[in-house]
């Protein structure tokens, strides 16, 4: 299907037709000074001419000199939110008058969430979770709900924040597969439309409704000068080369004494990530032991208590800790999962309170690399 165009009042009409067909639409909006994804009612609450700037361990909200609606990159929070959400009730469990126990199942059926704005990293981070809790022996049927229930409406970067590594990832910064609509913002010459390509029947089925025309060859190519000059403005990047055997023969490197020092073990970084998936599962019940509940919680590998067992934790020290983490992320997720758990969006790095960069620990290990030593 050839590229189509549809103006601003186009995007309201976009808004209106997933609300008719049931959607809750959830995309980036401006809440304590950060530009996050919550639940929308209109294209008013997009941040329009609001722009972040972010750096290791920093992040503060910028005015643009135009009124896009998307010049912004990954904030705080990540659609990981809306699919695997932070607390879960699980079950409940009530004393019938026989004595027995009555155990139900939280069945409530999830929203119907159409995500606007999914950028190009994050699609990747979808399939990535899709991956864990749907493609293996168990399947968890709540994010398999919610999941298949999602619209996607994805934007692609215009921009790059100077977190930003997904090139090296080869992440983006273009969508290219796991939506149903793809927009690139234009906005030249005084004009503002949004550049669609079509990725599923329902997105044509949608775009359909909407008015729309094809797209000019200037669109088109003002459409690819956005996307590369995302692509050129990253200055963050990971050598993936052989980085699964890197990390594992530098199990010992002294690198991890250094970060260890810095690192703060306080789970910013897992928070953030929108592919990590650690949880935990937490029983409580009432002081006549009439009425018991099970909640699902996420957990990060940065707390003590999540690698405890019998006689204490596996991973009692930071060092171990980040280890865990990263190694988790660039090398062992590949064994478990066949991709990396790393999708380059830079939101571990913002948001790390002393700046730890994932990217500079792992050129630093390949720059003094066992193997060399």
């Amino acid at each position: 299907m050839p590229e189509t165009v549809i103006d601003r009042a186009g995007l309201d009409e976009l808004f209106g037709a997933l609300v008719r067909r049931g959607y809750t639409l959830v995309g980036p909006t401006v809440r304590d000074r950060a530009i996050v994804l919550e639940e929308l009612d209109s294209t008013g609450e997009l941040p329009a001419g609001w722009t972040d700037v972010q750096e290791g361990g920093t992040y503060r909200l910028a005015r643009r000199d135009d009124d896009a609606l998307f010049g912004h990159n990954a904030g705080p929070n990540s659609w990981k939110s809306f699919l695997f959400p932070s607390e879960l009730r699980v079950w409940t469990a009530r004393r019938a008058a026989d004595g027995s126990l009555d155990v139900t199942e939280d069945a409530t059926p999830p929203p119907r969430y159409a995500f606007i704005g999914v950028r190009s990293c994050d699609l990747h981070a979808i399939a990535v979770q899709d991956r864990v809790f749907m493609d293996g022996g168990y399947v968890d049927t709540d994010y398999q709900r919610r999941r298949e229930g999602a619209f996607i409406v994805a934007v692609n970067c215009g921009q790059a924040a100077a977190t930003c590594f997904c090139v090296s990832m080869e992440t983006g910064p273009k969508a290219t597969a796991g939506y149903d609509l793809a927009l690139t913002e234009v906005l030249e010459d005084g004009g503002h439309g949004f550049v669609v390509e079509v990725g599923s029947e329902r997105g044509a089925e949608l775009l359909a409704e909407l008015a729309h025309r094809e797209a000019r060859t200037a669109e088109l190519e003002a459409a690819e000068r956005a996307v590369a000059n995302a692509a050129a403005g990253q200055t963050r990047s990971i050598d993936t080369d052989g980085i699964k055997e890197l990390l594992y023969r530098n199990r010992e490197h002294p690198r991890w004494d250094d970060v260890a020092d810095r690192c703060l073990t306080c789970g910013n970084c897992t928070m953030v990530c929108p592919t990590c998936f650690c949880h935990t599962v937490e029983d409580v019940t009432d002081l006549a032991g009439e009425e018991a509940e099970r909640t699902r919680l996420w957990d990060s590998c940065f707390t003590l208590d999540h690698s405890y067992i019998h006689g204490g934790s596996v991973h009692a020290s930071t060092k171990a800790r980040y280890r865990q983490w990263m190694t988790h992320k660039l090398a062992t997720w590949i064994d478990q999962f066949g991709t990396s758990g790393c999708v380059g969006c830079g939101r571990c790095i913002a948001w790390c309170p002393v700046a730890i960069d994932i990217t500079e620990e792992a050129a630093e290990i390949r720059r003094t690399d066992a193997h060399d030593r």
